[in-house]
């Protein structure tokens, strides 16, 4: 990796939520930064402010654990994909430009499924009705959107299939956020199954 450096010796850093895609941060990075953000996975900048490297959440604990680093065409820019460990903003929020920078659509229905999971008694929805029945009702739903889509799959319209996957995958994610398992986890086996290779500079994550 041979990024183009300006003339302080720095480079332009975007980090990218590796799983949601939701753009993180921007900060800068010089050959040192680079270097120990590749060998020890674990995302380092250059602050301009302080004159000094520094390894993102070592303070806050809200670390960046690096996947991998990915230079623009033009050579002056970086994208780094990472997993983050709470908050990346210091001021608490999800991103330097606030909590409500558009995510997937997985992403956020995750969040809302959520939201339904931890509301009070009087919340209602289909979603909060579902989660308070528990699991059996729950299992029951996906067992019956999983036949609804088998009996489209094969032949049906692809309206109809399309509808059907939809609501599968809907439940789906109802279940796993009963057992409180993070979609993102599912999302990162997927990465890990089928990740990308070649031009990509890459690092594991770190076990939790």
């Amino acid at each position: 990796m041979d990024p183009q450096f300006d003339e302080r010796g720095l480079v332009p850093a975007i980090v990218q939520d590796a799983t949601t895609g939701a753009v993180l941060m921007l900060a800068w990075m010089n050959a040192e930064a680079l270097r120990l953000t590749r060998e020890t996975g674990i995302v380092h900048f250059w602050s301009r402010s302080r004159q000094e490297l520094w390894k993102k959440g070592e303070t806050s604990g809200n670390t960046l654990a690096l996947v991998d680093v990915r230079l623009d065409c033009d050579r002056d820019a970086l994208l780094v994909r990472a997993h983050p460990a709470g908050p990346t903003c210091h001021t608490g929020t999800r991103t330097c430009w606030g909590d409500d920078v558009p995510a997937s659509i997985v992403d956020q229905l995750a969040r809302v499924i959520e939201a339904r999971r931890d509301a009070g008694s009087s919340e209602k929805s289909y979603t909060k009705s579902l989660l308070d029945k528990g699991m059996p009702k729950i299992l029951e739903k996906i067992a019956e959107e999983s036949g609804e889509l088998a009996a489209e799959l094969p032949g049906g319209p692809d309206e109809k299939v399309i509808h059907e996957t939809a609501d599968l995958l809907f439940h789906v994610m109802v279940g796993l956020t009963a057992r409180r398992i993070p979609v993102e986890r599912v999302l990162d086996e997927l990465a890990r199954r089928f990740g990308t290779s070649g031009h990509v500079e890459k690092a594991s994550r770190p076990p939790k």
